[in-house]
C-alpha cells in the first residue's frame, strides 16, 4: 500500500508542469521600467506669524528645516514591460508610465536605455514605449481567445523592483468586468503579482503572451490571491493604433447599460437574466438613430451573443467607426434586429446632478417614498420634462430596492412618469406579487432598480390616467 501511493505521489508530481525552458526561452524579451516626475515647486512656509528678515543666519536655518526654495522634488515608480519587436518597441501600462519625466529601460543583460513614450491609453491602461535599439530579444504572441480557465499561466516581472522574478498559477475566471475599466474584459488569474509586476506578460504554457499584468484586488497594498491582466488580443490592437496615430479610437453606442438581474428579467419578460439593459440613451447617438429605446435588452451585438452587460463595451470599443452593426434587442418580450451605424466615442465630462431635498413632498405609501413633482428650476438644472424627484426614502421596498433620496424617478415599467398624479397611479395598479422596474436617474448616470409589492391585484397594462 505504501508503495502504490509513493508510485501515485510521483506520478502526481512528474504531471507538474516544469517553467524552467519556459522561462529560459522568453525572460531576455522582459524588461524593468523606471521613470522619474518632477513635482512643481513649493514655495517653503514659515509658521504662521514668523518672519525672518532677508540676510539673517536664521535663513539657511529655515531652508534646511523647512525645504530648499526652487528645488522640486522628484518621485520614482517600477514597473515592468515586454519587447514586442527587435527594433525596440516594448508594451506596459498606462499607470507606469504616466506623467513620467524620465523612462529607463532596464534589459535582463543589465543594459539601460532611454525610452520614449510612443503613445498612451488611460481607458485600457496600455502604454506603448521606444527604445533606440537593434536585435532585441522578442516575445511571441498568443490569444487569450484560446485560454480556458484552469489553464496553468506564468508571470515574469519586478516586483517591488526584484527584477525577473517568476510566479504562477491558473486561470481563475475570464472576461471580468472591473469598476472604471469599461473596455477590459480581464484575465483574471491567481498569480501572485505585486507592485512593479505592473506591465509585465503572462505567459501560457507555449510561452507566448496572453495578457497584460495590469492590475490586483487586495486589502493590504499586496498581492492576496486576485490579479487581472489584459487579453493581449486587446493590448495588440491598442498599441497597433499607438503606432499608427499616436492615440485610440473607439466605437461608440450612445448608451448606458446596466446588468439584467434575476428580479428585472421578471419585470422585463425574459426567461433568465441576461443581456445589457438599456438605461440611458444620448440624444442624436447611433442607439438613438437606430431606433434603441430605454429598457431594451440587447442580447446580441455583431453576430456574437450578450451574456452581460460588461461583454458589450469592449466590442463597441473595437468597432470600426462608420461600420454598420446588427444588433439585437429584447422590447417586452419580443427580439427585435436593429441596425446601428457605429460613431467615434469622444471624452466628455460627468454631468453630477443633485437633487435637493424640499417640502413639498406627496407619500407614496406601498414604496415607502416622499417624492414630489419637479419644479422649474429643477427641471431646468436636470435639464428634463418629466419625473418626479425623491424628498425622502422610509422602511419599504423602495429602500429595499435601492433607491435614494435625491433620486430622479423617469419610468415605472415601460411608461413614463410625468408627474406625482401618475406616479400614484401606475404604483397603485401595479400587480401582486410581480417584480417591477423602475428607472432611475442619479448623478448624471441612470439605472433601473427592481421590487415586489404586495399590493392589490392589476393585470391590465398602465394607462395614462
Amino acid at each position: 500500500m505504501g508503495l502504490l501511493w509513493l508510485l501515485g505521489l510521483s506520478a502526481n508530481a512528474s504531471s507538474l508542469p516544469n517553467f524552467a525552458e519556459l522561462v529560459a526561452k522568453t525572460g531576455q524579451a522582459v524588461v524593468n521600467i523606471s521613470t522619474s516626475k518632477k513635482l512643481e515647486p513649493v514655495e517653503p512656509q514659515l509658521p504662521e506669524g514668523m518672519e525672518i528678515p532677508e540676510g539673517s543666519p536664521l535663513e539657511e536655518l529655515f531652508k534646511h528645516f523647512f525645504g530648499q526654495q526652487g528645488v522640486p522634488p522628484e518621485t520614482r515608480s517600477l514597473g515592468s514591460g515586454f519587447i514586442i519587436s527587435a527594433d525596440g518597441y516594448i508594451i506596459t501600462n498606462h499607470h507606469v508610465v504616466q506623467n513620467a519625466a524620465e523612462i529607463i529601460v532596464r534589459l535582463q543583460d543589465r543594459r539601460e536605455l532611454i525610452a520614449k513614450l510612443v503613445g498612451s491609453d488611460a481607458k485600457s491602461d496600455l502604454a506603448l514605449l521606444k527604445v533606440e535599439a537593434r536585435d532585441l530579444p522578442v516575445v511571441q504572441t498568443g490569444s487569450a481567445k484560446d485560454l480556458k480557465v484552469g489553464e496553468w499561466v506564468v508571470a515574469i516581472g519586478s516586483p517591488f523592483g526584484f527584477d525577473h522574478s517568476v510566479t504562477a498559477g491558473i486561470v481563475s475566471a475570464k472576461g471580468r468586468s472591473l469598476p472604471g475599466d469599461n473596455y477590459v474584459p480581464f484575465i483574471q488569474t491567481d498569480v501572485a503579482i505585486n507592485p512593479g509586476n505592473s506591465g509585465g506578460p503572462l505567459f501560457n504554457l507555449a510561452g507566448q503572451v496572453v495578457g497584460v499584468n495590469s492590475q490586483i484586488y487586495s486589502r493590504t497594498g499586496g498581492f492576496m490571491g486576485l490579479s487581472f491582466a489584459i487579453p493581449i488580443d486587446i493590448a495588440l490592437e491598442v498599441v497597433d493604433q499607438l503606432k499608427t496615430q499616436g492615440k485610440v479610437i473607439r466605437g461608440w453606442l450612445g448608451v448606458q447599460i446596466q446588468d439584467v438581474t434575476r428580479e428585472l428579467a421578471e419585470s422585463f419578460g425574459l426567461s433568465r437574466p441576461y443581456g445589457a439593459l438599456v438605461a440611458q440613451i444620448v440624444a442624436s447617438s447611433p442607439a438613438a438613430e437606430a431606433g434603441v429605446q430605454i429598457g431594451d435588452v440587447i442580447v446580441e451585438y455583431d453576430g456574437q451573443p450578450i451574456e452581460t452587460s460588461s461583454m458589450l463595451p469592449p466590442l463597441v470599443g473595437i468597432t470600426p467607426v462608420g461600420k454598420v452593426v446588427p444588433v439585437k434587442v429584447v422590447r417586452e418580450g419580443q427580439v427585435l434586429s436593429l441596425q446601428v451605424k457605429i460613431g467615434q466615442l469622444f471624452e466628455e465630462k460627468e454631468e453630477q446632478v443633485v437633487a435637493q431635498v424640499g417640502s413639498d413632498a406627496v407619500k407614496v405609501a406601498p414604496l415607502g417614498l416622499l417624492v414630489a413633482d419637479l419644479s422649474p428650476e429643477e427641471r431646468a438644472r436636470f435639464n428634463i420634462e418629466e419625473g418626479v424627484v425623491v424628498r425622502q426614502v422610509l422602511a419599504g421596498p423602495a429602500r429595499e430596492a435601492g433607491i435614494r433620496s435625491g433620486d430622479l424617478l423617469l419610468r415605472l415599467g415601460s411608461v413614463s412618469i410625468r408627474n406625482v398624479q401618475e406616479f400614484q397611479h401606475y404604483v397603485a395598479i401595479l400587480p401582486k406579487g410581480k417584480a417591477a422596474a423602475v428607472l432611475v436617474r442619479r448623478g448624471g448616470d441612470s439605472l433601473f432598480l427592481a421590487f415586489k409589492l404586495d399590493l392589490n391585484e392589476g393585470q391590465n397594462k398602465p394607462n395614462r390616467p
